[in-house]
């Protein structure tokens, strides 16, 4: 059975993510969404409402599991035996990033990373942008996934 870690913060869990989330799963047989913990970066949802927002989402879907970590991405996914990494990028900043990462997580991990683009028509969403609106009051339904 091939596992993949779909790894984040998802503060929120927008369409992006969603979107990234549902093309895995066809290309997968199983996914595992790691929410990262960081005791130091507060976020706007506490876990357990970002764990079960998302498994509103997947419920009745066997295939996906939702988990919470600290410390390395990379030992979180072999923790949950995956084959590799996968990532969400918008834009050149993203591939950058994330290039360099992937190149850490293989070299001193030997885990892969895959590398999916965000749909254009979603490729402006970002949590960090959702969670600013929705600070200021406004209505942020439009960037989530129903459920």
């Amino acid at each position: 059975m091939r596992t993949t870690f779909f790894a984040g913060s998802f503060d929120p869990f927008t369409l992006g993510h969603k979107d990234i989330a549902d093309r895995v799963l066809a290309m997968f047989d199983r996914l595992v969404i790691g929410i990262g913990y960081n005791e130091y970066k507060a976020g706007r949802r506490s876990l357990p409402e970002r764990i079960a927002a998302i498994k509103r989402i997947y419920e009745g879907d066997s295939r996906v599991s939702v988990v919470t970590y600290t410390g390395l991405t990379a030992n979180a996914a072999a923790e949950a035996g995956a084959c590799c990494l996968v990532r969400g990028v918008r834009d050149t900043r993203d591939f950058e990033y994330e290039k360099a990462i992937a190149e850490v997580n293989r070299r001193l991990f030997g885990i892969e990373t895959l590398l999916l683009f965000a749909d254009p028509s979603l490729s402006y969403v970002s949590s960090s942008m959702v969670s600013e609106l929705e600070h200021h009051g406004y209505d942020v339904s439009q960037f989530l996934p129903g459920k």
